[in-house]
């Protein structure tokens, strides 16, 4: 990959975005690190703010890993039907809490061998896990967002696909920066640069930005 950004750059963004996203943490809400898994697996093609608003009454339902692994898949599928895609996802939660109680006591595992061996699970998930969970160093979490977003300022090259985008960021990001910045990057998404009408004249990432400079400023 031809490294278009110095590590200065790279710094500089970071800093604004800390800067801009003090907290830089997961806006899915949870108490318990399944709770974490499933979450994001309701949130697959379905908005953070929506799982948070299935998640407590499903938690509720079933307040164990024991309780899901136990569960009616139909029921389940009744508690997260506005996701969308709720029959596969209440299919991968019931047998992923079968999977974590007989294969791993009863935690989520923490390394990404082992997580991609659950039940809808994918590397976007384990890294989520990683990083938020065990606070795994280096890891990146390639949502759409921070795909778009990182190929807008130059920091990939500009490629769609969440694997290599991954291994693009992990060579040029600090490893204990990677984390907090992808979830900063889905911060900037949802308020700044948002998909089809970016702010790019009110946005504070102009300077570093390939876009801004290719384009001028037009969205």
């Amino acid at each position: 990959m031809n490294k278009r950004k110095s590590p200065d750059q790279i710094e500089a963004i970071i800093a604004e975005l800390k800067r801009l996203y003090p907290d830089g943490i997961c806006s899915l809400e949870y108490d318990k690190d399944y709770e974490l898994l499933f979450s994001v697996r309701l949130a697959a093609q379905c908005t953070d703010e929506r799982v948070n608003q299935v998640t407590p009454a499903l938690f509720a339902r079933f307040p164990t890993l024991e309780a899901l692994a136990n569960a009616d898949i139909a029921e389940v599928e009744q508690y997260i039907h506005s996701t969308g895609f709720f029959r596969a996802k209440a299919r991968d939660i019931v047998l992923a809490s079968q999977m974590l109680l007989s294969e791993y006591g009863g935690k989520v595992p923490a390394t990404m061998e082992d997580l991609l061996k659950l039940p809808g699970v994918g590397r976007k998930t384990a890294n989520l896990i990683l990083g938020d969970v065990y606070h795994t160093p280096g890891v990146v979490v390639a949502d759409t967002h921070c795909i778009r977003i990182t190929g807008l300022l130059g920091l990939t090259d500009g490629t769609k696909d969440p694997q290599k985008v991954e291994m693009q960021l992990r060579e040029v990001l600090p490893p204990q920066e990677s984390n907090d910045f992808c979830h900063r990057m889905v911060l900037h998404g949802r308020a700044v640069c948002i998909a089809r009408r970016p702010q790019c004249p009110s946005c504070t990432l102009r300077p570093w930005c390939d876009h801004f400079a290719k384009n001028g400023g037009e969205g």
